[in-house]
């Protein structure tokens, strides 16, 4: 376990720092800001379109950093040959394996929970639909004061400490954020004391909940792919089974019950659609304990088994 647990902790912080983590967290947050901005200009309600966005945006974010992330994970290491230096400790390369992806998962985990609060708060903040409306100037108070401290802070910590800058400050940022979440929860658009109108929506945060399933679905597959593949082969494969996941039911859900192929690929690929319920938002409809305890069961079922073949694959690798 001590083992596991180092080389985890190493994976996560080599993670973090990585500028392409850094990048996409920071386009992500552009996105959901200007989100409230690009859907007013719906025929309906504008606010839904806004959580879909938003959703969206939370969904690719993740799913990306989960792939660039997991998939240098192994690979990186075999090309750089450090992987020789880690196995002769010696570290059984079942538990090499599990860190990896225990690691990985953290920082993914780190990079969801921070666009979840940016989502949350933009939505919060809803959508402009008339001239009547105005900001909500606690939200963005709220945000600015949370990005500005993590970015003057971390600064601050890499000028004195030599701290990573970016690492710094999106752990700041995750801290922060929280602390902002907790303050919206009690005050309202008015500055008042009014936790009933604190605007968050349960369904939003299950959206998330399930998103981040399928985003550790995404860094097994590619934990497992970078055993065997280099970095682009593993990045190019990944992309096309998230594409395929997006698709699987209408490619080959349809044509499971007259086509043993389809019916194969359909238990072979993972149904990302599972966790995608933009459905429910615009019918208005919640999603049910049971719909999020299932999803979870089929995302564990199915992270357990791609890391089963991912360390069947690494166990007779040659790293040398």
């Amino acid at each position: 376990m001590n083992k596991l647990f180092t080389i985890a902790k190493n994976t996560f912080i080599e993670t973090l720092r990585q500028p392409v983590y850094a990048i996409i967290i920071t386009a992500a947050l552009l996105l959901l800001f200007i989100s409230p901005s690009l859907a007013m200009y719906t025929m309906s309600d504008d606010n839904k379109l806004l959580r879909e966005l938003g959703l969206s945006t939370l969904f690719l974010a993740s799913l990306f950093i989960a792939i660039f992330s997991a998939s240098g994970a192994v690979a990186e290491e075999i090309e750089n040959k450090t992987i020789m230096t880690v196995l002769s400790k010696p570290v059984q390369r079942p538990i090499f394996i599990i860190a990896k992806f225990f690691g990985v998962s953290g920082a993914v985990g780190l990079a969801h929970y921070v666009c979840t609060i940016g989502l949350l708060m933009a939505i919060r903040h809803g959508v402009l639909e008339s001239v009547n409306d105005t900001h909500d100037w606690t939200v963005v108070g709220a945000a600015a004061t949370a990005v500005s401290a993590a970015v003057l802070l971390s600064a601050f910590f890499n000028y004195a400490y030599d701290w990573n800058f970016s690492s710094t400050a999106i752990l700041l940022l995750a801290l922060l954020g929280t602390l902002c979440m907790v303050f919206l929860l009690f005050i309202d658009r008015n500055w008042q004391f009014a936790p009933q109108n604190n605007g968050i929506n349960a369904l939003d945060v299950y959206g998330s909940l399930l998103l981040l399933l399928a985003a550790l679905v995404i860094v097994a597959l590619a934990v497992a792919l970078s055993t065997r593949f280099n970095i682009v082969v593993t990045l190019s494969a990944c992309v096309g089974i998230f594409l395929l996941g997006l698709v699987s039911d209408w490619v080959f859900g349809r044509l499971a019950e007259t086509h043993l192929w389809a019916k194969v690929c359909y238990f072979i690929v993972p149904n990302l659609q599972v966790f995608w319920i933009s459905d429910a938002i615009y019918e208005g409809s919640s999603v049910p304990a049971k719909y999020i305890l299932i999803s979870a069961a089929y995302a564990l079922c199915y992270t357990a088994g791609i890391l089963a073949i991912a360390v069947t694959l690494f166990q007779r690798r040659q790293v040398g």
